[in-house]
């Protein structure tokens, strides 16, 4: 069995796969040899060198048939997940004969037709595509005269730069790479679950909210973990959402946005009122009610150009002056140097300020919108354990009773 995960995962066959299900469905192998039209000996020799690479036995073998042990119930779920996903993805690609046509289609895909196509996505050319892949250029390009052979669809295309894959075969890839990673999660799932891994978790921070929600809950998150590999990304709404579409992150924290796509999904935690915020001590906060007037002779720090900071900023003062903005930043500790020395003035949320310590709302006489903090991820996910306990630890840190209290005390 190979050491490395990623080699492991390059090992198993699609066709190991369609008899893992086929049998695992059937609690048969002779029924799956029949179905898939293949010798006994032939699956049993498949499945046996699917167990080797996994490590461990994927079915109980009993005089009534083979079923499934509980790493093998891991691994069908996401077997099911993959084959599904490759099929949605043909079928948008709009393959000929349909949905029939694209059930047909995954059964003939093989993993280095697949593999070819994202590894060429991912890194642009031909050649670069054959060197992460450690294969020659002729190899990579018979794969994907193959895979376009299989799909009767042309996906690539000559250029200047070179031959490129489609607007829809790019589409399609991606969502192929998403699909391949369901065999990566249940890799790891198992050897988890045999204490020879480490789980792993992805997350992707926004901006403000997410930063400081992740940060609030992070130790505790590590020290309930033994084995825990804990990779985090920020870049901002737009970015960060792409991001997750595209399986570079498994989770997203942090202000909710208002237009994601059918693909992605948002649990609510919590509404956080923005707030407009000075640092202690600032002329506007003793002042009392504060009107539009007061906050225009102050410089400001605003979110960026299409964030949700921003159009609140420019709601509040849609339809009359609006103060000078030197700064627009989603930094959080150049904010708080800029303000922190300064009468400069921001905009936060509630759940935002309730962790600084220099930083106080400024009362006003104007209503701001209350957007939520919460989580977001791909509609069609599915968590493993190592996620639904982060999930539930951040659940069980942030409630809007919290937020609100504390916005209410602070002001």
């Amino acid at each position: 069995m190979p050491d490395n995960p990623g080699q492991r995962l390059d090992a198993i066959s699609f066709r190991q796969l369609r008899l893992f299900e086929s049998v695992g469905r059937l609690n048969s192998v002779r029924r799956g040899s029949e179905e898939c039209n293949l010798s006994q000996p032939a699956v049993t020799q498949a499945l046996a060198k699917l167990e080797q690479l996994i490590g461990i036995d994927l079915f109980e073998r009993r005089a009534s048939g083979s079923y499934l042990t509980p790493p093998g119930d891991i691994l069908y779920a996401r077997v099911i997940r993959m084959f599904k996903q490759l099929a949605d993805a043909l079928f948008d690609l709009e393959v000929p004969g349909g949905q029939v046509g694209a059930d047909a289609v995954v059964h003939r895909l093989t993993r280095s037709q697949v593999r070819s196509l994202v590894a060429i996505i991912d890194h642009g050319s031909f050649a670069a595509a054959s060197i992460a892949l450690q294969i020659t250029e002729a190899s990579l390009q018979r794969a994907a005269r193959d895979l376009e052979g299989n799909l009767r669809k042309n996906i690539f295309y000559r250029s200047a730069e070179g031959v490129m894959v489609t607007p829809a075969g790019i589409a399609c890839g991606r969502r192929m790479s998403l699909a391949l990673q369901e065999i990566d999660w249940a890799i790891n799932e198992i050897d988890v679950a045999r204490d020879i891994g480490e789980s792993r978790i992805t997350i992707g921070a926004l901006p403000f909210g997410g930063s400081v929600l992740l940060a609030s809950v992070l130790d505790e998150f590590l020290a309930t973990q033994t084995k825990v590999d804990v990779r985090i990304a920020t870049e901002g709404a737009s970015e960060m959402m792409q991001r997750l579409r595209e399986g570079k992150v498994d989770l997203v924290i942090g202000l909710t946005q208002e237009t994601m796509g059918d693909n992605l999904v948002s649990q609510t935690l919590a509404e956080t009122p923005y707030e407009v915020v000075g640092r202690r001590g600032h002329p506007l906060v003793e002042k009392g009610q504060v009107t539009r007037d007061d906050l225009i002779r102050y410089d400001w720090v605003v979110g960026s150009q299409g964030s949700s900071r921003r159009k609140c900023f420019d709601g509040l003062f849609a339809n009359c002056p609006k103060p000078r903005t030197p700064v627009a930043t989603s930094a959080l500790p150049v904010i708080r140097h800029l303000l922190a020395g300064s009468d400069r003035l921001t905009l936060m949320t509630a759940y935002e300020l309730q962790y600084e310590s220099m930083l106080v709302p400024v009362p006003i006489d104007v209503r701001l919108p209350c957007p939520t903090i919460g989580i977001t991820t791909r509609a069609d996910w599915l968590p493993t354990a190592l996620h639904k306990d982060f999930i539930n630890l951040v659940k069980s840190r942030v409630s809007t009773r919290s937020i609100m209290a504390t916005a209410r005390s602070a002001a």
